[in-house]
């Protein structure tokens, strides 16, 4: 009878963890997508252009995906219940903040903010299921769970951000955080055992201020060349940092015993190509959905209601179609899938750079379903790609640089893309043809990938070097790796 009560404690406990995981896991997810639908009412309530709404997304962005893989050591060393909780404080109080900001300013430190707490929160949840699930079966089935359930966030993001949008204005897409993080914090406080793993490698500090500073440099030029000029001696400026940091970050990390980027791994071509397509896909992706709203708001004259529901078609069908990819991988292998689906994503993306202001919706959804086909067929094939070029125990490592490389392709493309439609508006065309544009050059970069994925994905043997075993950070990149490995055709 003891057993008994034992092992149904056990179960009720792993319950509640799964929950106040995934719903943590959620309520990230859920901000990459709401913020999307509210963009059009925050430039009309904060006065701001093209420019501010681009550090809006990408201050977020940026500082998630340069700590992600920090947050996961740091939750290993610290303790994951602690950063977890941590993250929930942080994320909660930053949305908070988000939502009381006067203007861009302080609307851009609050984005900050939410990034840190993400970074911390995202890796922790996932080392807390990991932990709490030793029996690799069950481990798997927990984190599908982790991973479908919170990702119903990404398809709520645009409807919910629509709907209180239009019912309280932008601040109430941030508010609706705080319910979620106080339930977590008194829940998790009670319920989450503590565990951490003293052997976990140290903080690659020097390593991770570097990337932060260096990417964040490049994407300063991006967004601001547009509005100060492309030659003027500030946006040189910060290209030239830019430079000068990322070699920097690069000579670091070549010296460090323990660096949060083994450059040696860049040695297969595997994982160089795979990781380079999710930089792509990143760009692409993020860069393309940034528009979205703005499109049907500001070219066809839809609600912002409206809206949010008219980009819908993207994050239901990658939410549908994304737990076959990596199965289909498996069968088909990593060429043939990323291929395909870099491909349906390339074409939906020129399809949808000839849509216009008098272009009925019929005629847009579509194009829109396509486009989340194709990138929902990349994701976790490409982290799975990363993984198989790696020794077994780099395998947590190799999934968090896949998930890093395709936040740091979403800064990038927020930021280029932006420029392009700034260009273009500079020039004497209208917003609707410089949204085309971008549209287009997204389309034909992610076409290009596709060409080179199907070149060059190809299996490679894991290379001899060293690299300290870490944990992943990545839901995709977690699933994608407890499935059966895929031959490379």
């Amino acid at each position: 009878m003891t057993a008994s009560h034992a092992t149904v404690g056990s179960r009720s406990h792993r319950v509640v963890l799964l929950t106040v995981t995934c719903l943590g896991q959620f309520m990230v997810l859920l901000d990459n997508t709401i913020v999307g639908a509210a963009l059009p009412d925050m430039q009309h309530r904060l006065h701001t252009q093209l420019t501010g709404l681009q550090w809006i997304v990408d201050a977020y962005v940026l500082l998630v995906a340069m700590l992600l893989l920090s947050g996961g050591i740091f939750a290993d060393r610290f303790g994951r219940k602690r950063v977890y909780l941590t993250g929930v404080v942080v994320f909660t109080a930053a949305s908070v903040l988000c939502s009381l900001a006067p203007s861009v300013g302080w609307l851009v430190v609050g984005r900050v903010l939410q990034g840190i707490g993400a970074a911390a929160l995202s890796p922790a949840s996932l080392a807390l299921l990991a932990a709490a699930y030793p029996v690799p079966q069950e481990r798997i089935r927990a984190i599908g769970l982790w991973a479908g359930l919170s990702g119903i966030g990404l398809a709520a993001g645009p409807v919910a951000g629509g709907v209180l949008t239009e019912a309280f204005g932008w601040p109430a897409i941030f508010l609706v955080n705080l319910p979620i993080g106080v339930v977590l914090l008194l829940v998790g406080l009670r319920h989450l055992g503590e565990s951490r793993n003293p052997s976990a490698p140290a903080i690659d500090i020097p390593g991770t201020t570097l990337s932060v500073l260096g990417v964040g440099a490049l994407t300063y030029g991006l967004i601001e060349g547009g509005a100060r000029g492309w030659t003027s001696p500030l946006i040189l400026g910060s290209f030239t940092a830019a430079v000068i940091l990322l070699a920097a970050f690069a000579a670091v990390e070549a010296r460090h015993s323990t660096p949060m980027l083994p450059l040696g791994l860049f040695r297969q071509r595997l994982f160089t190509v795979s990781n380079s397509a999710m930089v792509v896909v990143g760009f692409a992706l993020m860069g393309s959905s940034f528009f979205f709203s703005q499109f049907f708001v500001y070219v066809q004259g839809s609600s912002i209601l409206r809206a949010g529901l008219q980009t819908l078609p993207v994050s239901l069908a990658m939410v549908i179609v994304s737990p076959y990819a990596g199965r289909l991988a498996a069968r088909h292998g990593f060429r043939i899938v990323v291929t395909i689906g870099l491909a349906l994503a390339g074409l939906g993306l020129l399809g949808l750079g000839m849509v216009h202001a008098d272009t009925g919706y019929g005629n847009v959804w579509w194009r829109l379903g396509v486009i989340g086909i194709g990138f929902a067929l990349t994701l976790s094939p490409l982290t799975g790609a990363a993984i198989q070029a790696v020794r077994p125990q780099e395998g947590g490592l190799a999934s968090g640089i896949s998930s890093t490389t395709r936040q740091i392709g979403a800064v990038l493309g927020v930021a280029a893309l932006g420029a392009i439609v700034r260009i273009r508006q500079s020039g004497g065309a209208s917003f609707e043809a410089g949204i085309n544009s971008a549209f287009v050059a997204a389309g034909a970069v992610t076409l290009t990938t596709a060409v080179f994925t199907g070149l060059w994905l190809t299996r490679s043997e894991p290379a001899a070097g060293s690299a300290a075993p870490r944990r992943s950070t990545d839901p995709d990149a977690i699933t994608t790796s407890n499935e059966a490995p895929a031959n490379s055709r």
